[in-house]
This record gives structure tokens, C-alpha cells and sequence, in this order.
């Protein structure tokens, strides 16, 4: 006898889930109690004003900066909790570094290693954070070069390097550790605009991939075209979030017509 009973399938634990975080830099408020939960293979593009919080945000995620009140989990594990007194509390420095190992980030200034070669800028972190062989991680490191077009410049020095060349390197740098989320802080904002488009294309690729990612960005295209949800900050708060189609197509707060008309 087949049983009429179906149990109900326990929904995906998030990538990453943030909830009510505040941020302050002194008194001025940057973060007002933002929330946002992240699927598996999902892309999250973040957009609004300059000073809106949302490369603030993005740095809380990742531990570079640490919020006054809030919870953060990354795939189930938690960075940081408030108790219900309002107290604050992150988890102890070594499991701080296994969580945000989960997660990569790609700065809007590259921030690559002057003085190393391109493959050496992929390999020093896999060597010196996990440990690994060097004849281990250059392979991988050649691999992920060659993945974003720049095979060519293992031996390049950043300075010999377009912009363009030295964020996909970032980028390639920031898959070296294998990270299950990727974050991206306005990865194109100091690149000429005939630049930016070999950077959009290498994190469409990875879209297509399905990694997870978050990106800060002022690509309107991209964030249209590419991300499964926008998100649009302004004042420190989430004014409006919603499929990217849709909130490009009808968007619902005055303050992201707004925005967007002045954008578009």
C-alpha cells in the first residue's frame, strides 16, 4: 500500500545569509540592518549610489570589517551572532578563518603583489594559507591563467599588465583557493571602458559555471543580464530586491527609478 503521506524536502541551508546587519564608523551609520540570503550558483549584483554601504556590506561578509549588531553564516556556520541583550559576538579567530576561507574576493584596485610574477601572485596564498606544494598549486595556477585568457603572462610582472590583465589575474588569484563564493567589489570601476568588457566576460563565464558571486557594481548591463537578483542599496538599507529582469523592467521604490533612470 503506497503511503499518502509526503514528507516535505528541508530547503538548501543558504550560501551565506545576513540578517539586520549595522555598521557604524564613528557616528556616522554606514549599515542600518541590511539582510540578504544567497543560494548555491546564484549571482547577487549589488547596486545604488556611491556611500550607499554596499562595499561596507561586502567587506562585513568577508570579516574585513566587523559589524555592531547582526548574524552572519556562511554554508551553515556562523561568523557572527547578537544575543538577545544586543551583545555582538564573533567566533574565535582560527574558526574565523575557516569559515571566510569559504569566500574570495576581488578588489576594484587588483591589489596584486608588485614584486611576484603573475603565477607567483596565484600561488602564494595556496602555498602559505593551506600549505600546499608548490608542484602541487602550479599546475592549478596555470590552469586558471589559461582560463581566463592569460596563459601567456605566467611570467609577467603586474606592472607589465593592462588593468584588464591585472583584475582577470585577481580574479584568477582569487579560484586559486578554491573558494565556494565569490565576492567582487566594483571590479571594473578603475578600468578604461574598452577594458571592462574582458573582466565582464571572464565573470559571465563564471556565472554560466555556476559560482556563487556578489558583485558591487555599477555595470548595469551585467547586473541586468547576468545576476539572478539585484539588489539596490541606498542610506545604508535595502530599498528594493528583486529578479534582476523584473527590476529593471518595473522598478517598484521611486528611489530606484531614480537611480536607474539616471544609469540607463
Amino acid at each position: 500500500m503506497q503511503s499518502m503521506t509526503n514528507e516535505a524536502t528541508p530547503a538548501p541551508t543558504p550560501m551565506l545569509r545576513a540578517v539586520d546587519l549595522h555598521k557604524r564608523f564613528g557616528a556616522i551609520e554606514v549599515l542600518k540592518g541590511v539582510s540578504l540570503e544567497v543560494g548555491r550558483g546564484e549571482v547577487i549584483a549589488i547596486i545604488g549610489p556611491s556611500g550607499s554601504g554596499k562595499s561596507t556590506f561586502l567587506r562585513c561578509l568577508i570579516h574585513l570589517e566587523t559589524v555592531q549588531r547582526g548574524c552572519i553564516e556562511v554554508e551553515g556556520r556562523t561568523l557572527v551572532s547578537t544575543d538577545t541583550g544586543g551583545e555582538c559576538r564573533y567566533v574565535a579567530d582560527a574558526e574565523i578563518r575557516t569559515i571566510c576561507g569559504a569566500m574570495g574576493m576581488v578588489f576594484q584596485h587588483f591589489n596584486l603583489f608588485p614584486h611576484l610574477t603573475v603565477l607567483e601572485n596565484l600561488i602564494e596564498a595556496p602555498m602559505t594559507v593551506k600549505g600546499l606544494r608548490r608542484e602541487d598549486v602550479v599546475p592549478k595556477a596555470e590552469a586558471l591563467l589559461a582560463k581566463v585568457g592569460l596563459a601567456d603572462k605566467r611570467d609577467a610582472y603586474p606592472s607589465r599588465l593592462s588593468g584588464g590583465q591585472k583584475q582577470r589575474v585577481a580574479i584568477a588569484r582569487a579560484l586559486a583557493m578554491e573558494p565556494d563564493i565569490l565576492l567582487f567589489d566594483e571590479p571594473t570601476s578603475a578600468l578604461d571602458p574598452e577594458l571592462t568588457g574582458e573582466v565582464l566576460r571572464t565573470m559571465r563565464e563564471l556565472a554560466d559555471e555556476h559560482m556563487t558571486m556578489i558583485v558591487v557594481t555599477h555595470e548595469m548591463a551585467f547586473a541586468r543580464e547576468v545576476a539572478s537578483r539585484v539588489i539596490f542599496m541606498d542610506g545604508g538599507l535595502v530599498v528594493e530586491a528583486r529578479p534582476a529582469r523584473e527590476l529593471f523592467a518595473s522598478p517598484e521604490h521611486p528611489r530606484t527609478r531614480a537611480f536607474l533612470e539616471n544609469m540607463l
